[in-house]
């Protein structure tokens, strides 16, 4: 070999961490259908672009609802935005997404917790009959929804929420009221892009909440519109249907609709099924907190197991406890309040606080009570108007 000078490339050094996945959705379709050995049912497969489907097989012809979910996806996000495709041929929501006999807490073992959210969607053409305006397996789903959506929480440390297809919709009025359930995990949408159909443009929603950081309203105007050119609330074009958007609005429900003075479709908000006096009644609530909660538990993973100095009582020396406390909140601050993603008060959107009294040598325990400071938004806003007569 020639004399030279090599240079080594060190790597490692920067402590960068992989791109932000805070919309990284499953986009779960029941009553798929397998295609060779390209695509399998229950493998989950990365799309960045509807083009991915090409290579899986998957056409209009044996996987038309797939196609039709994953450019909704698209017409929304721009390409490039991920999102993990998954076909089953079960058709039931209730049976699918059962914490226990479903097959979809080995699948969000297997992402390792990779996921933020899963939409849950049907290609089946199946109906059932219908006394509560919707599907019922919808409605027997969202229990086994929130039950998968807190083990993964509990167990994965990496919470999820889930949004359920509100299938074969009939009436608002006969609609449950989803603010009477305790589900602060779980959502229903309505609405598609043909009147009179038993599904729901629910790859639009996903595709919304793909490209919306966590904090941000999926139902916010200056975001711009939706997509699709028309949108229908059963056989009524949105346009037509606002008195039924407010009562389903009023019951909690995920849905389009219009604004008067602006063209195109917007969403109305982002309800989850849960009582509006829940902390977390909404997706961004939700979103939030969860992805404060994934930061936090990364961060304090690397004290576990670790020495800890202690006072002659047991308790934790005050350096020792202020540096977990400053650990846990320049983490939140750095990865959120700097992303404009907390509501920020003297540079920090965070506080964690660890009671100095605890007995750390006598438990073996450090409890702590993480608060992180959500933005307010405007649901409601009221101008007065009148006559100027004078310069009051």
């Amino acid at each position: 070999m020639l004399p030279r000078v090599k240079i080594n490339y060190l790597n490692g050094l920067l402590g960068t961490v992989p791109a932000n996945q805070d919309g990284l959705l499953g986009l779960l379709v029941l009553g798929a259908a397998a295609v060779s050995t390209t695509f399998e049912l229950g493998k989950h497969y990365r799309l960045v672009r509807p083009g991915d489907l090409v290579p899986l097989g998957i056409t209009s012809a044996n996987n038309a609802r797939i196609v039709e979910l994953v450019n909704q996806f698209y017409a929304e996000a721009e390409e490039g935005t991920p999102v993990y495709l998954i076909g089953l041929a079960a058709t039931s929501m209730t049976t699918v997404l059962d914490v226990t006999t479903g097959p979809m807490r080995d699948k969000l073992q297997e992402l390792r917790g990779a996921l933020r959210g899963l939409i849950v969607a049907s290609a089946s053409t199946a109906t059932a009959e219908v006394t509560d305006g919707l599907d019922p397996d919808v409605l027997s789903a969202m229990p086994k929804a929130q039950a998968l959506a807190d083990w993964s929480a509990d167990n994965l440390y990496a919470p999820i929420f889930v949004i359920l297809e509100g299938r074969q919709f009939t009436s608002a009025e006969d609609a449950p009221d989803l603010h009477t359930l305790a589900f602060n995990r779980v959502a229903v949408f309505i609405g598609d892009v043909v009147a009179d159909s038993q599904n729901a443009a629910i790859g639009t929603l996903a595709g919304r909440i793909a490209i919306s950081p966590v904090q941000r309203n999926i139902g916010r105007v200056a975001t711009g519109t939706l997509a699709p050119e028309q949108l229908f609330i059963g056989s009524i074009p949105v346009d037509q249907a606002m008195s039924v958007v407010d009562a389903l609005y009023t019951k909690g429900y995920i849905c389009p609709r219009i604004y008067v003075g602006l063209s195109g479709y917007y969403l109305v908000d982002d309800p989850l099924a849960v009582a509006e006096t829940d902390d977390y009644a909404h997706l961004t609530a939700r979103r939030t907190v969860d992805k404060a909660a994934r930061i936090a538990y990364q961060t304090l993973l690397q004290f576990l197991l670790d020495e800890i100095e202690i006072n002659t009582d047991g308790t934790m020396l005050n350096p020792v406890l202020k540096s977990w406390q400053a650990a846990v909140e320049d983490a939140i601050n750095s990865q959120m309040s700097a992303a404009g993603e907390l509501s920020v008060v003297n540079g920090s959107g965070c506080k964690f606080y660890i009671d100095p009294a605890q007995n750390v040598l006598a438990t073996s325990k450090v409890e702590g009570t993480l608060k992180v400071r959500p933005f307010g938004y405007a649901r409601e806003i009221v101008a007065n108007i009148g006559f100027l007569t004078n310069n009051n």
